[in-house]
């Protein structure tokens, strides 16, 4: 591949200027509470600075007539440096010769950000962003992280950048329960993550596909609106779920969206926050569903909730389902958890509506995190019961994270994952399969 990952070396200096892909970029985000943190975000305003200077030398000494296909650069917030990579990449927009163009800006201070550093950040690349709109008004992909900027701020910047497909907005907000607009003609993907938004409305995007948003603020009302977005298909939602967290009825919160196709929602191992509803109120709006993925469900809570979706679903071919307490980013301190509202694990009441009903479509089910029990092994025959056609059940073991691995091994019980053909085959008899082919162990 013909990438550049620029780390500042002189030996960059001498590529040659015939490539078409290009990623610049200070490698990692700056640390902000290391004890050396003096010398250590220094060297990377320091690496920042190489990124500009190789930026502008690239940029500047490429055959015009050469285009670049691809141009990504990440870069800290600092006004000399902002100002020489953006007045290089305009002028290479300014040729013509530049397809897909890429931004993500980080400021210098990137974690625990309190609300005066967030205006500041947003001030900076305010001044950044005014001064330079040409590099902006090329701008295919933009990324943005910990500001906050005023009402018209984002409405401001989306229409200098025309030609925006990607937006991406972490820790990023208005303020307080403030309330996001969104308008643009060619925008396709969205995502947000965290920032203290009411909501967001997504008032006319009539190109976007894919929207993404984690960890909204606030709990009692939808974190999305949906208004004129008729393409939109894939939807990811991702909460860590408390006592107060409001439920979502998707006959509600997606009535103006049947066009959903990919629906990835991730409850990071806390509460379940949505709510099974009947087929007779789901099917005009889950009639397009194809692929659902469940993420993180808590361990030790029954499963059999999630056939409220084949209810309704049915031209649903994958489910995938994740069952995994992952200890290393889970709130585990019991004071703190009473404090913040955690709840303790409940399962999620269902009953189906049709106990008779027939799935034509789903041939995939597969599961990661399964252990040899009764609520695994009823949740896998039920499906079956309803999914005529079901040709494939990957089942794999928990998932790994090595930064679990530092914690004590006695706050979490082993895994059961069956090893051996004596333990798979016990399990294939307890499903009751006649084809066992149909079932894949792979872990």
């Amino acid at each position: 591949m013909d990438n550049i990952l620029c780390r500042g070396s002189k030996r960059m200096m001498k590529l040659p200027t015939m490539l078409s892909h290009f990623f610049l970029s200070i490698n990692s985000i700056p640390g902000q509470y290391d004890r050396a943190r003096v010398f250590y975000l220094s060297d990377f305003l320091r690496i920042n600075s190489a990124v500009a200077h190789v930026t502008d030398t690239i940029l500047s000494t490429r055959s015009p007539e050469i285009t670049i296909i691809q141009l990504k650069i990440r870069f800290i917030l600092t006004q000399s440096d902002c100002s020489r990579i953006a007045k290089s990449v305009a002028r290479a927009m300014a040729t013509h010769k530049v397809g897909a163009a890429e931004f993500e800006i980080i400021p210098e201070k990137f974690s625990k950000c309190s609300p005066a550093d967030l205006l500041v950040h947003a001030k900076q690349f305010n001044d950044f962003f005014g001064a330079c709109p040409d590099a902006f008004a090329g701008l295919t992909r933009l990324w943005l992280n910990n500001m906050r900027f005023g009402e018209l701020d984002i409405h401001n910047i989306l229409s200098t950048c025309k030609l925006l497909e990607s937006l991406r907005l972490s820790h990023c907000d208005s303020g307080f329960n403030s309330m996001l607009q969104l308008e643009h003609a060619q925008l396709t993907e969205l995502e947000v993550e965290f920032g203290k938004f009411e909501a967001v409305e997504l008032t006319c995007l009539p190109k976007l596909q894919l929207v993404g948003y984690k960890n909204w603020f606030n709990s009692h009302k939808y974190p999305l609106y949906f208004g004129f977005v008729r393409q939109l298909s894939k939807l990811r939602l991702a909460k860590s779920g408390s006592c107060s967290t409001g439920t979502l009825m998707f006959s509600q919160f997606l009535g103006n969206v049947p066009s959903i196709s990919d629906l990835h929602l991730d409850f990071q191992s806390e509460k379940i926050w949505v709510l099974p509803e009947s087929p007779k109120l789901l099917r005009p709006v889950l009639s397009n569903l194809q692929h659902v993925n469940l993420d993180h469900l808590p361990e030790g809570c029954d499963l059999a909730w999630t056939m409220f979706i084949l209810e309704a679903a049915p031209s649903l071919k994958e489910l995938c389902i994740t069952v995994w307490d992952h200890w290393c980013v889970m709130a585990r301190d019991e004071e703190f958890r009473k404090r913040n509202g955690y709840c303790e694990k409940a399962d999620v009441e269902w009953k189906p509506h049709a106990p008779d009903f027939k799935h034509k479509n789903l041939v995939k089910l597969t599961i990661y995190g399964f252990q040899p029990d009764g609520i695994f092994v009823r949740f896998i025959r039920c499906v079956m019961e309803h999914a005529v056609n079901m040709a494939e059940i990957p089942l794999h073991d928990r998932k790994v994270c090595l930064r679990c691995g530092d914690l004590d091994p006695k706050m979490k019980c082993p895994s059961r994952y069956p090893r051996n053909a004596d333990e798979r085959m016990q399990i294939i008899e307890e499903l009751g399969m006649s084809l066992p082919a149909m079932v894949r162990f792979l872990s």
